[in-house]
Parts: structure tokens; C-alpha cells; sequence
């Protein structure tokens, strides 16, 4: 009779007495393994159920803590954005008022300015205060002396607010879409926010200025997004909370906390989003809550509890397995015998084992598969065995010998076996002693591996590397690879061994090592490990970009690429490929010399075009000298001239000569065969030379000229004659657009800027730009302007867009044309290049 354990007895006691009688009846029925069972799985049920109980009490305390806080975040989100509104419609009546006396002419500019001032310094919140006429235009600003953005006063820009601007609707702004809703709908309009040029974002009210019935302009108050945050969120709120002003697209404006915390965290899941009226807009205030408590992974009486379950819970198991391992332990002797018979019949290795006799005492299903001898065949047979080719008899009873006194090689017996059906196939054979449980050996183990497909798949490999080898010493390209530790020379082609022996040092010339050092030194150089001289990036990857490497001893120039790898013994080499590329390197030092002479002859071209503009030039200083010199001569014969008269007339002589050399100076200088030669350069000195040359052609042509030089620009790296000789050439051919379109004199000007920029793909750079307002290009010479003998004019050679193109790219900047529109209209034309920055002499300055 099996005995109710105690927790069960227990548990009955707390039944009525006829569900005790019932269950004794039940519990009786069952047999002893499952009352065993129910035994175990009781007290296993109940810990889990007192476990899942402490979790659902730790989850309901902490619903209940959430839901707390977020009706304090939302309490406190709502005070603060009722403290807003009211302060917003307290100024919106303010500044009716102010628009109301100004449509009644009861205030003109300087009492505008006067209540600007009382209404900016009583409101902190507010950036500036603007009356804009109806056609936009200010008629006065006043900015808040308290509002500073990234060091630098708010109230430098001289037109105040961000004044509204018309445009397509495609790309209007917030102040011009205020203006136009306030004049429309003749009522305050809020506008949505926006960045400022120091990216503060703000945004505006507009209250339309209604004079008997007709527009008249608008009074536009600026707010600070952050000031409004700054002082209406009630102190006692923001100790509790962390309240966030929001956009439509969910970008956050100001914040009472820091920027990094809500940069790097996720959004709080407590959190009260509610809009800002009377803004509207997609203006969202946000209050932030945070859980003040530890959850429940974090309670330690949770994990106290769940670690005494989950002993519990072990305790019980653990004497489940105790009870059922006896009949495991059976059932895996069982198993391990079939699975040992499974794995011994499903390898494809032939298993053989003899005894000391040599006699055959066991073959696996893998053995008799691969001879086609069954197992009735082959057990108790003694040598010669069938599977012996009758041609080996002999070396076979040699190996078998061999075999029988433990001579075989640990790396076995390559032999050849046959078949029932007499074909044969490569084996290979590997022996091992059979010992028994006493330590005794009783006879040897065969292993047997078919090595037929395997020593094809190797003769194969020989016969690829034997081609490989043949096509690497065929290759005009020296290949030769080193050995990293110890520097030996591992492999060498015949063009290496043509050009540099047998010797490792010609591989150190081409990866650019010193021919005296034994160990390259790399240092400074962070794409190599100065510890072990290795590459720090992978070695599988391709190692450096490729070099060009000039070998003085024989006169020739080798394009090398280089790469890490792994030798067959696996030591660490690294690989060197050198392609000559001497006759390349001959035609490009052509192509150069080439290049710098069309840029003397494009400099001559262009002051042969200039012709008669240089001749007119000249003209007037040897005129006027002539003239000065014909009336001293005539005042000196006739007597007629005191000394201080003669010192002047000679003084205004010499000026003009002077003039007239500067000129010839200026074109002999622009004209003069030099070597290109770059250095340190200002900008505004290579403009003043450049305008100075240009000046001839555009009085000529009657066109003037408009040059800004930004201050303080950072020092160039160039040629100045070149960066001067593109300069030259854009304004000509500006100048000529504009002579060629027959424009007014209004229109006759050019532009020319010279401002610093960045951009994310070139860097610090100053760009030249060459405006004008002639006909500009069509789209067909806009996409062939820079090919060369390429030229829109009738007596154009074609050279000078594309030698500019040639000089800018030269100097690793970038030139660009584009047509400047008015609608639909083409209103003029604009070049412009870029020059990256000598960042070296700029920090020197």
C-alpha cells in the first residue's frame, strides 16, 4: 500500500469530509508511478503559483505608480500651458491696442518705438516688435536688447524680425504665409515656428493695421520658442517634471531639460502632449515624467522570493530524476548499443580488425561496400585476402608484415585494393594496436579510406600550379613575394629576375623601403602598426593603394600595388606586383609641358584680343605726355613760365609716363613664359591684378564692374598668374556677352565675388564667382563649353573655358556654370570656381 505523503494528507484535512472520501478513492485507483508523479508535480504546482501571485502583486504596484505619475505629468502639462495662453493673449490685446492707435494715426513712429520698448522690456519672451507697411516694406523695428544667440546680439540684423518676402508657394516662408493669413482674414494670425540665421527657433503674430476698411500693414511680434518656456513654466512644476516644446514634426524646440538627455535616451513612457493656443500650428507642449521607483527587476525581496522557488522547484526535480534514474540508466545501455552498431554500419571509413595471426575477426558495412566481398567472405580469412590485386601479391605480404610487427607509418599505407567485380582503387590504410581491458594487446585495427577521387583532385592542383607558375613567369609585370620576419625573397617571376636578380632587396626598392635599413621603420604612418610592422587593417583585404616608384638604377618608373597574405607554410608574406609604366609617366611630363604652353599661348591670345583696347590705353597717358611736353617747350622759348609751373607741368608728365609703364608692366607680366610655380597667395592682391587687365576691355566695351572681396579671406596655395588668367578670361567673356547683347547702360555691369564657403564634399574653399547680366548659354553649350577647339564665337579658338577648367582642376578645386532666371526669362549668366584653403599658412595668419 503506497503512502500519501504529507502535503497531500494536508491538503485533504482543509476538504469536506465527502470530498476527502472521494479524493481517497481517487488517489487510491491511481497506480504507484503515478502517485509518484502527482507527488512530485503538487508542491512543484503550488511554488509556481505562489511565484506567479508575487509577480502579479509587484505588476498591479507598479501599474499603479505609473498611472499616478502620469495624471501629475498631466496636471502640471496643463498649468503650464494655461500659464502660457494667458500671458499670449495677454500681449495679443496689447498689441491690438498699439494697432488700433496706429490706424487712428494716434501714434506715429517715435511714440511706436517708445511702447515697442515698454512692451519688449516687460516681456522678456518677446525678440523684437515691427511695423511692416502693406507692401511689406518696415517702417519700424525695434529688438530686444536681452536676447544674445551663439554669443552674437540677436538685434544685428538691421530689418528686425524676419521680414516676409514674396514668393512662389512652393517656398514661402512662415512670416510671409503670417502676413498673407493676417491681411485675408483681417484678424491676428500666429505663424508656425521657424530657425533664425543663428538657428534659434521662433515664431509670430501678426495683427493686421485696418484702416477704414483697407489693409495698411501689420504689427508683427516675435517670440523666443526657449524664452517662452523659459519663464512660464511654474518653478514648482519644473522640480517634478521636464516639459518640451515641440514642431508638427516632432523636433524639439526647448526643453527645461538638458539637450544630451533627450538626445540619448528614448521617449519617456510617461509622457502629455497638448497644443499650445492660441499659436496653434503644430506647436506642442510635452511634459516629461519619470519613474522615481525601482521595477521589479530591480527589487531585490522579487529576486529573493524567485531564487527560493527556483531552489525549491530544483529540490523537487532533483528527487523526480533520482527516482527515474535507474530506468534510464537501463534504457541508455540499450541505446548506446544501437548506436554504436548505427554509427559502426553508416561510416564510410572500412573498419578491419585481425588478431595477432593476422587472421580477420571483424569488417564494418563500409569495408565490405567498398571490396564488394561480403562479411561471411572476408571473417577468418588469413593473407593472401581476396581484395590483393594479383600483380601486388608480393609488396602486399610486404606491407602486411610491417603491418603484423607495428612498423607502419603513423601516416599510413598508400595501397591498391580490388574489388569482387576486379576493378582496383587507391586506398589508404592506417593501423592501430587493439588493447583489451587488461592492458593486453589481442590483434590490430584497420582503417581503410578511399583516396581514389582525392589523389585525382591532387593531381590536378599539381598541374594548375604548374600553369599558374607558367602564366605568373610570362607576365611583363615583376611579381615577387617577401617574407615578413624573416625578409627572405619566398618567390620571384622572370621579369623580377630580369630586372633586380635573385635578390630580396629589389622588392624592398619597390615597397619603397631604404636599400640599408633590415627592418623598414613607419613611423607617423597610422595605417601601419609600428610594433610589428604589419598593416592595421585586415590582412585579407588589399594592402596600400597603388604606388608609383621610381628606381633610379634603372631609370624607370613602376606602378606597385602590394597585399598581405598567407604563405603555404603559413608564415605572413607580403606580395609586390610592379608594372612599368615608364613610357605612361613620359607622356603625361608631354602632356604637362603641352598644358603649360597653352596657357602662355591662351595669355597671349587673349592680350592680342585686347589689342585695341591696350593701344586706346595707352593712347591717353602718351597724349597727355606730348601734350605737357609741347607746352613746357613753348613757355620755355617764350620765357613765359616760372619755376613752380615747370615743377608741376613735369610732375603731372612723370605721373602719366608712370601710369603708361604700369600698363606695359602689368601685360608683360599677365604675357611672361614661367614655370607654374604655387605659393602662398592672397586673394584680393590676385583680384586687384586681375581687374586692373580687365578695366582696359570693359571701358572699351563701356561695361562696368562691381567687385566685393570678402575680409579676412585664408590664405591660397596657387599659382597666381594661372588663378589671375582665369579671372581674366571670364570677365572678358562677360564683357563681351553683355557688348554682343546690345544691352542698356543700366544693364551693362558685372559682379564679381570672392566670399569663403564650406561644403561637406570639399571642405574650406573661397569662391570666385563672375556674374552677368547678359544672354546667357544655351542648354546644348552648357553641357560642351569645357571641350577643347569648343567655342560659341565665330573667331574663338576654343581654349580658354577649357585651359580654366584645366587650371582650377589643377589647383584640386571645381568650376561650375549655371543661367540666372527671372520666371521663365534667362536674365543673365554666372561662372564661379572653387580654390581649397592652405589650412597650414591660414593658422600661421
Amino acid at each position: 500500500m503506497p503512502v500519501v505523503p504529507s502535503e497531500f494528507r494536508a491538503s485533504t484535512h482543509e476538504l469536506p469530509p465527502r470530498s476527502r472520501r472521494l479524493f481517497g478513492k481517487w488517489w487510491r485507483r491511481q497506480s504507484p508511478a503515478r502517485q509518484d508523479r502527482f507527488a512530485t508535480l503538487g508542491p512543484l504546482v503550488s511554488v509556481l503559483m505562489f511565484l506567479a501571485a508575487i509577480i502579479s502583486a509587484f505588476w498591479y504596484l507598479r501599474s499603479e505608480e505609473l498611472e499616478r505619475e502620469h495624471e501629475s505629468v498631466k496636471r502640471d502639462t496643463e498649468v503650464t500651458q494655461q500659464q502660457i495662453r494667458l500671458r499670449l493673449i495677454e500681449n495679443q490685446e496689447q498689441l491690438v491696442r498699439i494697432a488700433r492707435e496706429i490706424t487712428t494715426r494716434a501714434v506715429d513712429q517715435d511714440e511706436f518705438l517708445g511702447q515697442a520698448t515698454t512692451f519688449a522690456r516687460e516681456r522678456p519672451e518677446v525678440v523684437s516688435l515691427t511695423w511692416l507697411a502693406a507692401d511689406r516694406a518696415p517702417r519700424v523695428s525695434y529688438l530686444s536688447p536681452s536676447h544674445t544667440f551663439n554669443g552674437s546680439r540677436y538685434s544685428e540684423a538691421p530689418e528686425g524680425a524676419s521680414a516676409p518676402l514674396p514668393g512662389p508657394a512652393v517656398t514661402k516662408s512662415e512670416p510671409e504665409w503670417a502676413f498673407e493669413a493676417a491681411r485675408d482674414l483681417r484678424q491676428p494670425v500666429y505663424s508656425r515656428t521657424y530657425s533664425t540665421s543663428n538657428g534659434q527657433p521662433v515664431f509670430q503674430v501678426q495683427v493686421p493695421l485696418i484702416d477704414r476698411s483697407a489693409f495698411a500693414g501689420t504689427v508683427v511680434a516675435e517670440y523666443s520658442v526657449e524664452a517662452l518656456l523659459r519663464y512660464f513654466v511654474p518653478t514648482e512644476v519644473a522640480n517634478r517634471h521636464g516639459m518640451t516644446l515641440l514642431d508638427a514634426n516632432d523636433r524639439v524646440l526647448a526643453s527645461t531639460t538638458s539637450r544630451a538627455m533627450l538626445k540619448n535616451s528614448e521617449r519617456p513612457s510617461i509622457f502629455q502632449d497638448i497644443p499650445v493656443a492660441p499659436v496653434g500650428n503644430g506647436l506642442i507642449l510635452r511634459g516629461l515624467g519619470y519613474r522615481t521607483s525601482i521595477g521589479l527587476i530591480s527589487n531585490t525581496l522579487f529576486w529573493m522570493v524567485a531564487a527560493l522557488s527556483a531552489l525549491t522547484v530544483w529540490m523537487l526535480l532533483g528527487t523526480w530524476r533520482h527516482m527515474r534514474r535507474r530506468l534510464q540508466v537501463q534504457s541508455a545501455l540499450v541505446a548506446e548499443t544501437n548506436f554504436r552498431r548505427a554509427m559502426e554500419n553508416s561510416m564510410l571509413t572500412g573498419m578491419r580488425a585481425m588478431d595477432l595471426e593476422g587472421r580477420i575477426t571483424y569488417v564494418n558495412a563500409a569495408y565490405c561496400s567498398m571490396t564488394g566481398f561480403s562479411e561471411a567472405e572476408l571473417i577468418g580469412k588469413l593473407p593472401p585476402f581476396p581484395h590483393w590485386p594479383p600483380d601486388r601479391m608480393e609488396e602486399n605480404r610486404r606491407l602486411f608484415e610491417q603491418e603484423l610487427q607495428g612498423r607502419s607509418p603513423a601516416g599510413g599505407i598508400e595501397v591498391k585494393v580490388m574489388r569482387k567485380d576486379g576493378t582496383q582503387f587507391d586506398a589508404r590504410m592506417y593501423v592501430s594496436p587493439l588493447i583489451d581491458a587488461k592492458g593486453h594487446q589481442t590483434g590490430w585495427m584497420t582503417s581503410m579510406t578511399n583516396i581514389t577521387e582525392a589523389k585525382r583532385i591532387r593531381d590536378q592542383l599539381s598541374a594548375s600550379h604548374e600553369r599558374f607558375t607558367t602564366v605568373l613567369e610570362g607576365l611583363e609585370a615583376a611579381v615577387s613575394v617577401l617574407s615578413v620576419q624573416q625578409s627572405e625573397l619566398l618567390f620571384a617571376n622572370r621579369s623580377y629576375r630580369l630586372w633586380f636578380g635573385a635578390d630580396a632587396r629589389g622588392h624592398g626598392l619597390l615597397a619603397g623601403d631604404h636599400p640599408d635599413d633590415e627592418i623598414p621603420v613607419h613611423d607617423g604612418d597610422d595605417s601601419v602598426d609600428n610594433l610589428s610592422g604589419l598593416p592595421t587593417q585586415e590582412l585579407t583585404e588589399a594592402g596600400s593603394d597603388p604606388r608609383e616608384v621610381y628606381i633610379e638604377s634603372l631609370d624607370k618608373w613602376f606602378d606597385v600595388r602590394a597585399r598581405y597574405l598567407q604563405w603555404t607554410d603559413g608564415r605572413l608574406a607580403q606580395m609586390l606586383i610592379a608594372t612599368d609604366i615608364t613610357a605612361r609617366r613620359r607622356a603625361e611630363e608631354q602632356a604637362a609641358q603641352q598644358a603649360e604652353k597653352a596657357q602662355v599661348t591662351s595669355r597671349l591670345v587673349t592680350m592680342g584680343e585686347m589689342a585695341s583696347s591696350v593701344a586706346h590705353e595707352l593712347n591717353q597717358p602718351l597724349t597727355a605726355i606730348t601734350n605737357y611736353c609741347n607746352g613746357i617747350i613753348s613757355r620755355v622759348q617764350s620765357n613765359a613760365i616760372q619755376t613752380p609751373d615747370l615743377v608741376t607741368a613735369l610732375e603731372k608728365t612723370a605721373k602719366q609716363a608712370q601710369r603708361a609703364g604700369q600698363i606695359i608692366h602689368r601685360i608683360r607680366a599677365f604675357v611672361k613664359r614661367s614655370e607654374p610655380q604655387r605659393q602662398p597667395s592672397q586673394a584680393h592682391e590676385i583680384v586687384e591684378d586681375a581687374v586692373e587687365l580687365a578695366m582696359i576691355e570693359l571701358r572699351r566695351r563701356n561695361v562696368a564692374i562691381h567687385t566685393y572681396v570678402a575680409q579676412r579671406l585664408p590664405v591660397l596655395m596657387v599659382d597666381p598668374i594661372l588663378i589671375e588668367q582665369v579671372l581674366l578670361n571670364l570677365l572678358k567673356n562677360a564683357a563681351e556677352a553683355i557688348d554682343n547683347a546690345k544691352l542698356p547702360p543700366p544693364r551693362r555691369n558685372i559682379e564679381l565675388r570672392i566670399i569663403p564657403r564650406h561644403t561637406p564634399e570639399e571642405g574650406g574653399v573661397i569662391e570666385f564667382s563672375v556674374t552677368d547680366s547678359g544672354p546667357g548659354l544655351k542648354e546644348e553649350v552648357l553641357g560642351r563649353m569645357y571641350e577643347a577647339f569648343f567655342s560659341t564665337k565665330s573667331d574663338g579658338l576654343g581654349i580658354g573655358l577649357s585651359l580654366c577648367r584645366s587650371i582650377v582642376e589643377s589647383h584640386r578645386g571645381r568650376i561650375r556654370a549655371e543661367n540666372l532666371y527671372n520666371g521663365h526669362s534667362v536674365v543673365g549668366c554666372r561662372f564661379s570656381f572653387t580654390l581649397p584653403v592652405d589650412t597650414t599658412h591660414s593658422s600661421n595668419h
